[in-house]
């Protein structure tokens, strides 16, 4: 299987602890997490994905915004140039140790925050970040050797 995301999520991932919206959220991205720390792939989607699920019977549905919208453009702009690969529904990726270490380094760095501009989990996630990303969900999935 394949976790979809959205591409700000690729950021939000990155510093997830397990905090969110709803108890239905977090549960729910609980699951995601796993699913991404046990190797499962990512397919970058356009517009709501797997993390958004919970929320898509909400009378406020912010994952329809425009302002979610654009969001999701710096982002992909932003990890696009960071991996020097083009971030658009339809691609997939791999979070290996190498790759998410790389993502939370210029997460840190302020590289790829633009997308977080405005974002009423900023200061959470930069607190995240300037713990070295103590309790994050999100681990890559050891490399098996046989």
């Amino acid at each position: 299987m394949t976790v979809r995301l959205r591409p700000h999520h690729l950021l939000c991932l990155i510093t997830y602890v397990g905090k969110g919206y709803t108890p239905a959220f977090v549960a729910n991205y609980d699951r995601i997490a796993l699913r991404l720390s046990q190797g499962e792939g990512v397919l970058i989607v356009d517009g709501p994905d797997d993390v958004c699920a919970p929320l898509l019977c909400e009378p406020d549905r912010h994952c329809f915004r425009d302002s979610v919208r654009a969001r999701d453009a710096q982002a992909a702009y932003d990890v696009g140039d960071l991996l020097g690969m083009e971030i658009s529904a339809g691609a997939r990726i791999e979070l290996h140790p190498a790759l998410l270490a790389r993502m939370r380094k210029a997460f840190a760095e302020g590289v790829t925050r633009q997308a977080c501009r405005g974002c009423e989990w900023f200061d959470l996630c930069s607190g995240i970040a300037s713990n070295a990303y103590d309790g994050v969900r999100v681990r890559a999935a050891a490399a098996t050797c046989f």
